[in-house]
């Protein structure tokens, strides 16, 4: 036991060895312990990703309105429209909906 401890105070008395301990004790701060460490990079990176998802969803959901507004433009496609979603009806008119049963049904 006593010839590891030579051992060990022989490295210990390297010159180096205080460069390597600095040297481990940053990687730790920088990883673990640092308000910009690797595991705040980490989960900044992953919401980054999730927001531009969403961004895109949203991009092609605006793209998608865009087009319904350019379609409501005419009168005629505007009441196909209300008609279609809203169950919308002219005056003195009755409308039936019909639906079917699925096949899960």
């Amino acid at each position: 036991m006593s010839e590891f401890f030579i051992k060990l105070k022989s490295v210990i008395d390297k010159s180096y060895f205080k460069y390597l301990i600095i040297f481990f004790a940053f990687i730790l701060w920088m990883t673990f312990l640092d308000t910009n460490s690797l595991l705040i990079h980490a989960e900044l990176n992953r919401e980054i990703k999730k927001l531009k998802k969403r961004k895109d969803a949203l991009k092609e959901e605006i793209v998608k309105d865009q087009e319904l507004l350019n379609r409501l433009e005419n009168l005629d496609s505007l009441e196909q429209y209300g008609r279609e979603k809203y169950n919308l009806k002219k005056q003195k008119e009755d409308i039936f909906i019909i639906e079917y049963k699925s096949e899960n049904e």
